[in-house]
């Protein structure tokens, strides 16, 4: 093989070739380029430019991780929270045992991965927050970015929420005795019967409307809920200080970016894995236990011909990966532009779904011994969602011997789990905001500050939730704010924006300028057919078999409760088609010369086509040949 000068060019617009003087970079060589050798990209951001011009020392650099781990940890702790804990085993059971996971793993390979990677890759390649990022693809999708931003902003109010509960709980488990597993606190009613003690506050007997200690200590003492959300009650303020004590915490670890934040997610990321394997293992020694993770697998193949089964299994896949979330994108956009985001994207994933699997069997192995140990049905005793963390986990701690310190365990793995989640969520909404207006909030003190009055912002919010009528906001939110419909309904433009309107051979060339090879077909198939089609068919189906929200399935909310829970689905699905119309109207010239030059991408992006020249001069101008001008617009990189 040749020895000679390599010379690599990023290629300006082909108006720009004739008569550019081009330089070579000489570069000694055995015969050949290492295959793995990184491309050089010449690449200065738009921004960067007019933030030079403005004086350096001025605006602070962007930054980025430390190191690949510090991306990992802070992924798998976005991705890997409650969901994965009190959702998808509940949905295992629900829908089939072990035949969901063949929906399950139809949408993993078809939608979680292909979406995953999307957005990991393109904040990688942009290097800009959700908002920015899918602007500069696509100027006129760039509500998808806003439509994120405005989901993320919904999560950071209410999902903390989880962590003042869990916090309440954890605080009331100092106790020799927990709080719950009597009926002689001041707080239980005459209703109050304890079956496991044989004790109550009154003679009631099973055919009277009881309740568990477990219960009452939920409903009355730690939310003293009302009667309906027209009564938002007195301020829970032992909550609401547990609700300053989750921000607090969430501040300092994200408020000096990303550095810190990386260091932080070494131990909030790994340490619920050693509470989630002490749990497994005292959860499989006991009682009991085998049969429910029998019943967690068995397989029933009837549910498959059920159409709710498999937008079940959809769904989960978009909630337990953060996906359309804006999360994936922002913190893509802090790797190195040559970082491996495809094989972190597929093994992020597969750590995912093993952690959901692996999490059926802490929820039903205890689960099976609290049906045993009160003689009923598992399915009497297995529930989702809060129900699972604080009535039925409590409920079997009281069963075991040393109850507050597997209390105190179980809570403390609930406080992480859910405690990275909010903090990287709330990182990426600084970063898109940043992003957005990097002259005014990227200098010194500035995003500190931002990051204040965003905390304090939410949490004034999130008073409301910490009322006695806080409960019914909060199942709004849940239930609207972040559903699989908005997730799915912008899914279905992420994948189109990238695969039809940029182009999937275009984003491929990116991809492979970055991490050096081409990823698998069959991503490039599910962006252009299988993603769209089946997040389309997801999202109209959810559509149709839609039911409004009652709380405990029993409290039916007022007209003007489920106008504003449409409200909050609607205000970010709303974004996409809204700003299509306001960039086509703000923009000048005739409809087809208006959308060709909103569907371009940003010029300052970088540009994976480049031209070798192997004509062996040494440290000399080497102008492309016309016969060479081929090899500058062809679509795929040109190797050595």
């Amino acid at each position: 093989m040749h020895t000679g000068m390599l010379c690599l060019l990023t290629i300006p617009p082909r108006s720009q070739l004739c008569g550019l003087p081009t330089h070579c970079m000489a570069m000694e060589s055995k015969g050949a380029v290492h295959e793995d050798a990184p491309p050089v990209v010449f690449w200065v951001p738009e921004e960067a430019e007019k933030l030079d011009q403005e004086g350096k020392g001025q605006v602070k650099d962007r930054g980025q991780w430390t190191n690949k781990m510090d991306f990992v940890l802070a992924v798998a702790g976005e991705i890997i929270g409650l969901g994965n804990v009190w959702r998808f085993p509940y949905l295992c059971y629900k829908n089939g045992g072990g035949a969901f996971f063949i929906p399950y793993l139809v949408f993993f390979f078809t939608c979680g991965i292909p979406v995953f990677f999307l957005e990991v890759a393109l904040g990688q390649y942009t290097s800009q927050g959700s908002v920015t990022a899918w602007r500069k693809i696509c100027p006129l999708l760039q509500g998808i970015g806003l439509a994120s931003v405005v989901i993320e902003s919904y999560l950071n109010v209410y999902y903390i929420i989880i962590l003042a509960w869990a916090l309440f709980y954890l605080f009331s488990s100092f106790t020799s005795e927990l709080p719950w597993t009597t009926c002689t606190n001041n707080w239980n009613t005459e209703h109050c019967v304890d079956f496991l003690n044989h004790s109550g506050a009154s003679t009631a007997t099973p055919s009277e409307n009881f309740t568990s200690p477990v219960v009452e200590f939920w409903e009355r003492r730690v939310l003293g809920i009302t009667s309906g959300i027209h009564e938002l009650g007195a301020l829970r303020w032992e909550l609401a200080l547990c609700l300053l004590l989750a921000w607090v915490i969430c501040y300092f670890c994200i408020w000096k970016g990303v550095k810190i934040t990386g260091k932080v997610v070494y131990f909030t990321a790994t340490f619920p894995y050693v509470m989630l394997v002490i749990l497994l293992i005292r959860g499989v020694t006991l009682p009991g236990a085998y049969e429910g993770i029998v019943y967690y697998l068995k397989p029933d193949l009837f549910r498959l011909k059920d159409p709710q089964v498999w937008m079940d299994a959809g769904t989960q896949i978009f909630f337990s990966f953060a996906i359309c979330q804006g999360c994936l994108t922002a913190l893509g956009s802090y790797n190195k532009y040559h970082n491996n985001c495809y094989r972190d994207s597929i093994a992020l994933c597969f750590l995912n779904s093993a952690t959901s699997f692996a999490a059926g069997f802490v929820v039903f192995s205890i689960l099976g011994f609290m049906s045993q140990e009160q003689g009923v049905p598992i399915s009497e005793v297995a529930e989702s969602g809060p129900g699972l963390a604080f009535i039925a986990f409590p409920k079997a701690v009281t069963m075991m011997p040393l109850s507050p310190l597997w209390s105190c365990l179980f809570f403390i793995m609930l406080i992480f789990l859910g405690l990275d989640s909010q903090f990287v969520c709330m990182e990426c909404l600084v970063t898109a905001s940043v992003d957005m207006f990097p002259r005014q909030l990227r200098k010194s003190g500035r995003r500190e500050l931002l990051i204040l009055a965003v905390s304090v912002t939410c949490y004034l919010i999130g008073l409301f939730l910490v009322t006695e009528g806080g409960m019914y906001i909060f199942q709004l939110f849940d239930y609207y704010a972040s559903s699989g419909t908005c997730l799915l309904f912008l899914s279905v433009f992420e994948v189109i924006c990238i695969s039809w309107v940029y182009g999937a051979d275009r984003f491929y060339d990116n991809v492979e300028d970055m991490i050096g090879y081409r990823p698998w077909p069959l991503l490039k198939i599910s962006w252009l057919f299988l993603t769209p089609g089946l997040c389309l068919a997801t999202f109209l189906f959810s559509l149709s078999k839609y039911t409004p929200l009652k709380y405990n399935n029993v409290y039916v909310y007022p007209p003007w409760g489920y106008s504003i829970g449409w409200f909050l689905a609607l205000s970010s699905m709303i974004c996409v088609p809204l700003f299509i119309v306001v960039t086509l109207l703000k923009t000048q010239g005739p409809f087809k010369k208006r959308l060709r030059q909103l569907v371009t991408p940003d010029p300052s992006l970088p540009q994976p086509k480049r031209h070798l020249c192997l004509d062996g001069s040494t440290d000399q101008a080497c102008t492309p040949s016309p016969a060479r001008e081929g090899l500058i617009a062809g679509e795929k990189e040109t190797r050595l």
